[in-house]
């Protein structure tokens, strides 16, 4: 027996989980089924002990304000950002006020974002890019200092032991926040599944997906029992991190032909030491080192976890074949085939130097690693600092249309022509502008409801 339904949402990250929100709240009538392969909501990359969690809002992530070879800095990327974040903000109070959400603190905290630099260079280019925000309405309260006072104020565990002669310069937004998007992931999830119309199915995969007259039908698996099932969507989004890829693949539509993937895997360095932890109450980003992907930017960052402050610093990349945490080491090689060779193949010859970075990343010892973390942390102490096993990232690698390709590390919707089918793809800044990405789903999906006059006032109700 076919089942039907009018959505059907791949994974059960923070991506699916804002989609079906929305769209259940633009038409209350449509027929939802979630299908998570694992058996939790938010385990894989939404989950706060990955990849995700920071709350990024362009505040002080330097490589979203890259500096050019003029000189100048691009703070394009910052301002978009953060506007986005901002967005996102917006319907999580609505959600709250709602009672689709419980009491913001279960998932978000204020915690200060700073930048930190050191060095004539780096200053110069930090004094830039705060000159260059700060008209902005959106960074007016972006703060700027070189006074080593204010910058111990700010971060003191970060000045403490740190050459007086050496030039330093900080930045800091007060109003920063920490998101734990796995828990703001699994009570989404749970306020949907609560409603009438909408079911969640952990521990089931999706193993292959085809057009079928008017709908997709999804051939899925228990994957405790070994049982299948055929479901028939008139609307399917994949929201599956590194399997996204495969699933789209799977689509056979024309939009999905060119794309690769290339999984980075991640570590942090977490305190144990409660002291220390006390003692820092900020998210500190510096500047990556020559040859490190975006991704890998170093921070020393406050998070909430569980309700427990935890210190992180890192993340530190690595090589992997695996395109999530639980998946399979032949996930890279099974991704290769004849509509993605050239573009696979081009990126790799044009990165050679990320290849060598990651496994320099990946063989180095805790005190290598604790070392790098004296760049931040001068007095850091090896005995308060273990290894902690990130989230996987899985980065785009996309045809050039010379029978190339090019890597990139933002994300990317891909929507069938006809609008029944929309993937996500890559990997930061996604959670915090998940609200953003998911409305460009809608409007490119739902064109004609989407400029609808119902759906219109509905979204200015959800984003006043």
């Amino acid at each position: 027996m076919v089942e039907r339904c009018d959505v059907a949402l791949i994974g059960a990250g923070i991506m699916s989980a804002t989609l079906g929100t929305l769209l259940r709240k633009l038409d209350p009538t449509l027929r939802v089924m979630i299908f998570e392969r694992l058996d939790r909501a938010a385990a894989e990359s939404s989950d706060a002990w990955n990849n995700a969690g920071t709350g990024h809002a362009g505040y002080c992530e330097l490589n979203y304000s890259p500096q050019q070879a003029d000189g100048s800095v691009d703070c394009s990327k910052a301002l978009a950002i953060a506007a986005q974040f901002g967005t996102s903000r917006e319907l999580w109070r609505s959600l709250v006020r709602s009672g689709d959400l419980p009491d913001a603190e279960s998932f978000i905290r204020q915690v200060p974002h700073s930048s930190f630099v050191d060095g004539d260079q780096d200053v110069a280019f930090l004094r830039e890019r705060a000159r260059q925000l700060t008209t902005s309405p959106l960074f007016a309260d972006l703060e700027y200092t070189e006074d080593r006072a204010r910058i111990a104020e700010w971060i003191p565990l970060v000045m403490e032991g740190r050459d007086p002669a050496a030039p330093v310069a900080a930045t800091r937004m007060a109003q920063g926040t920490d998101v734990n998007f796995g828990a703001l992931t699994r009570s989404l999830v749970a306020s949907l599944i609560s409603q009438p119309g909408v079911t969640m199915h952990l521990e089931h995969e999706i193993v292959d997906l085809r057009r079928r007259d008017e709908h997709w039908r999804l051939d899925v698996r228990d994957r405790a029992t070994g049982d299948d099932r055929d479901i028939d969507a008139k609307f399917v989004f994949i929201g599956a991190g590194g399997y996204s890829l495969d699933l789209l693949e799977k689509t056979e539509i024309p939009e999905a032909r060119g794309f690769g993937a290339f999984p980075v895997s991640g570590q942090w360095l977490r305190c144990t030491n409660r002291d220390v932890i006390a003692r820092h109450h900020a998210k500190v980003y510096g500047k990556a080192e020559v040859g490190a992907p975006p991704m890998s930017v170093p921070h020393l960052d406050t998070r909430w976890i569980q309700g427990e402050q935890e210190l992180l610093f890192g993340p530190y990349a690595g090589i992997t074949t695996k395109f999530l945490r639980e998946g399979s080491a032949l996930d890279l090689v099974r991704s290769i085939g004849i509509h993605n060779l050239g573009t696979m193949l081009g990126a790799g010859l044009h990165n050679f130097d990320l290849t060598r970075y990651l496994v320099g990343q990946a063989m180095l010892s805790v005190e290598e690693r604790v070392g790098l973390l004296r760049k931040y942390y001068p007095r850091a102490n090896d005995a308060d600092w273990v290894v902690q096993i990130a989230g996987l990232r899985v980065q785009i690698i996309k045809s050039d249309g010379e029978g190339g390709g090019e890597l990139k590390f933002g994300t990317e919707v891909v929507t069938s022509a006809d609008g029944t089918i929309a993937a996500l793809l890559g990997a930061s800044p996604g959670a915090s502008t998940a609200v953003s990405i998911m409305l460009e789903v809608l409007e490119r999906c739902f064109p004609e409801k989407f400029r609808s006059a119902a759906w219109q006032a509905r979204l200015r109700e959800l984003l006043p």
